[in-house]
């Protein structure tokens, strides 16, 4: 059992009262209204905090934290808040800090379920039958493995197994119980292709994504001892967007609770958006079932919107079933009415909405970035962008890809961390494979069985690797021949007496920047706080960060500091034209153009070809400006990222985005584009022909996820809201006639003819702006 905090909280109803006249310079919340006060303060049991789109829910969290840190003696090691992505760790990190004295802070865990379930795996990780340094393989690598199983190049099956495999990893279901639920015969393959998966990460001693959550979910689950010893160490656990939960990640968070259940909750069932990926809504209405005490505490006072907008959101989701009552309401003003324009294409339809958007920056005297154009479907944007550069109006578009994120930048930076740290796994097996040399997965298998046996790396076992190993000489001499390319070019590396350490233990993992496997216990105190050093990962379904984990693509988003970006312990490396002579000449014995070329059309080859070069010549720059380096080149690849994703170099441009990319952000005028049926809502899946009872039963629940996230599309605008829908919309080569959604209806809103407005050749552009403006 835990230990009871010396200080002693009031009922919440008592706390209430008391704080209604705090006297100045009192530690207690202040600034907050009263429901908010509410959930701050009450700590008699399990809570639940339904907070509305806009209310303040990251304000209660992180103030929720200070109190128990300032107020009632929880020491900051065991409090843990979760959330789901980078962007929002870093926000409570920030906000935390300006709330609490940091000597309070030390050992405060404020991260993603991923990045605590790694800290667990890194202490348990006998339990879970990995060894000290186990690997971890992203998405990519994942997918490597599996579409080697399925012996497909059908990008769609592809990703139709993968995601099928995640789905029952996140429901617990290992392949056996996976067998059980599996319907039709391409689930049946789906089955036999987990199997193999799974046997071939024992083999490798990986995990992946799903994993770092469903390992310790399940381990937690069985083991009485393992489970009080973390229930003492987590005596207070707070949860954010608890409605994009899955089955695996509910697990956790009882697990860890027991029976004291001191937690709280804080999430919305309108804007749970995200069952396609296993997250379910009906947690939050499991959470009253299993913990009868649970304290409802509803936010609905919408501090972002003008009551028009949130009117029409109101009405929208009470077409859905409610499992808790919830009206959003606000006191900044009635607002403009909301529009809604029919469009007779979709290419009119983005003409329309550039030029508009551009007079109402005129007219409103506002940023670019002021503006927001949201969609259902990525492949929107094209007409849109289109448009917009017409009209020579910024824009960025969201959820685009890194240029670190590319296959191809991908496969060469393998080879470079590799040669920085050979013990590292998912290197070597992305290098090894990547141009194909004769290493295929029965290889690989063999070796990481070896591996596990043995306690070591691939490399390890592949640097002498025996005829016990791979019996047949053709598979020795392609490990062999690899190896001795990996270790020429390390012996072209410019020795240094001693690598500049980094932290304790740290070294590059997968793509992932990692620290010692066997870390200090979980009750030690760290040397000091630092915020940007504080657990923070990527969403469910992206990248995984935390507590000694810095993810290379989207490292930038963790708020890692630029402490880590020295040298590694024990890893010597190469310096100015050092560096930028072996790039060439690994770039050259990789014999990658080739592999380019013979895989892929010539203009695709000749893109991704271009990318490396770019890639290239941007690490020897660095390497010759800074005197960075080989590791340290490879490290602070960990550390950049584009510049619309620095939150304070946000550029002044329009925001394109997907509803699902845009949940969690606000933003002046929106123009919610395509409102039709078919499109929003989506018409998918295949049952859209079947009358049975279940097939009904299943159209139904993703009209409701539609529907949520119509209100999650609706919510994001503050002041001014468009909507607008095509009479007809290209598909392919046809022309395909259009409906207006359902939606616009329910919202209890009327179409209005569209104004004409002419071709957007940009030499006419400011007379046709002066005659708009002139109409309004």
């Amino acid at each position: 059992m835990a230990p009871v905090p010396p200080r002693m909280h009031a009922p919440a109803e008592a706390a209430l009262r008391a704080s209604a006249a705090l006297p100045p310079g009192s530690t207690l919340p202040q600034g907050l209204n009263a429901r908010q006060r509410e959930a701050v303060l009450y700590l008699d049991g399990p809570c639940l905090v339904l907070a509305g789109a806009g209310s303040g829910k990251t304000r209660v969290i992180t103030q929720k934290m200070a109190y128990l840190l300032r107020e009632c003696g929880y020491q900051a090691r065991h409090v843990v808040a979760l959330t789901f992505t980078n962007k929002a760790a870093r926000e409570m990190n920030e906000r935390v800090r300006t709330l609490v004295d940091p000597r309070l802070l030390r050992g405060l865990t404020v991260g993603t379920f991923h990045s605590l379930g790694l800290r667990f795996l890194r202490e348990e990780y006998a339990g879970a039958g990995l060894k000290r340094g186990f690997s971890i393989l992203d998405a990519t690598d994942a997918q490597g493995i599996v579409q080697e199983l399925l012996a497909t190049t059908d990008r769609a099956r592809l990703r139709a197994v993968q995601q099928t495999i995640s789905l029952w990893k996140n429901a617990l279901l290992d392949p056996d119980g996976a067998a059980r639920v599996a319907q039709g015969p391409d689930e049946a393959e789906a089955v036999r292709v987990y199997r193999s998966y799974e046997a071939t990460l024992r083999a490798y001693q990986s995990v992946d994504f799903d994993d770092l959550i469903r390992l310790p979910a399940r381990m937690l689950a069985a083991d009485e001892a393992l489970r009080a010893r973390w229930q003492a160490r987590v005596q207070y656990l707070l949860v954010d967007e608890y409605q994009d939960t899955n089955a695996c990640q509910y697990q956790l968070v009882r697990m860890l609770c027991g029976d004291r259940a001191m937690f709280t909750a804080v999430g919305d069932d309108d804007q749970a958006i995200y069952a396609w990926r296993g997250a379910t809504v009906e947690n939050l209405a499991q959470l009253a079932r299993d913990y009868p005490s649970l304290r409802l505490i509803k936010l609905e006072q919408n501090y972002r919107s003008v009551q028009t907008i949130l009117e029409a959101a109101n009405r929208v989701i009470g077409h859905n079933p409610k499992t808790f009552d919830k009206t959003l309401w606000s006191d900044l003003g009635a607002g403009e009415p909301i529009v809604v324009t029919p469009m007779d294409s979709d290419l009119a339809e983005a003409e329309s909405i550039a030029m508009r958007l551009s007079a109402a920056r005129f007219e409103r005297q506002a940023q670019w970035k002021d503006f927001a154009v949201l969609y259902r479907g990525n492949h929107q944007a094209r007409v849109m962008e289109q448009a917009l550069r017409t009209l020579r109006i910024p824009y960025t578009v969201s959820g685009g890809q890194s240029f670190f994120d590319k296959a191809e930048i991908r496969d060469v930076l393998a080879w470079l961390r590799l040669i920085a740290n050979e013990d590292e796994d998912p290197a070597f097996i992305r290098a090894a494979t990547t141009p194909r040399r004769g290493i295929g997965q029965g290889t690989l298998q063999a070796l990481g069985a070896e591996a596990a046996r043995r306690g070591v790396s691939l490399y390890a076992v592949a640097a002498d690797v025996s005829e016990a190993v791979l019996p047949a000489p053709r598979q020795r001499e392609a490990v062999r021949d690899f190896v001795r390319l990996v270790d020429h070019f390390q012996a072209r590396a410019a020795r240094r007496g001693g690598a500049v350490p980094l932290l304790p233990g740290a070294a590059v993992q997968g793509d992932l920047l990692a620290f010692d496997p066997d870390p200090p216990a979980f009750d030690a105190d760290p040397p000091a706080f630092d915020a940007d050093a504080v657990p923070a990962a990527g969403a469910a379904g992206g990248g995984v960060g935390g507590a000694g984990l810095v993810p290379l693509p989207q490292a930038a988003q963790t708020g890692a500091s630029d402490g880590l970006a020295g040298a590694a312990t024990g890893v010597d490396g190469l310096r100015g034209d050092d560096a930028a002579r072996v790039l060439d000449d690994l770039l050259a014995a990789m014999n990658y153009e080739r592999h380019l070329y013979d895989t892929l059309d010539e203009r695709q080859a000749q893109s991704r070809w271009a990318n490396v070069l770019e890639l290239l010549e941007w690490l020897k720059r660095k390497a010759d400006e800074d005197d960075m380096t080989l590791l340290e080149l490879v490290q602070h690849v960990a550390l950049v990222t584009m510049l619309e994703r620095a939150d304070d170099e946000e550029p002044d441009a329009v925001k394109l985005s997907t509803l699902h990319a845009s949940k969690g952000l606000e933003y002046p005028h929106v123009y919610l584009i395509g409102v039709e049926e078919g499109l929003l809502p989506h018409r998918g899946g295949d049952d859209e022909g079947d009358v049975s009872e279940a097939a009904v039963a299943a159209r139904a629940r993703r009209i409701e996820e539609e529907r949520r996230l119509m209100y999650v599309g609706i919510t994001r605008a503050q002041r001014t809201l468009r909507i607008s829908w095509c009479r007809k919309r290209r598909r392919g080569r046809e022309d395909v006639i259009c409906e207006p959604s359902r939606f616009i209806a329910e919202m209890g809103l009327q179409a209005e003819a569209p104004r004409p407005v002419g071709d957007t050749d940009p030499d006419r552009t400011l007379d046709r702006l002066k005659a708009l403006l002139k109409k309004r």
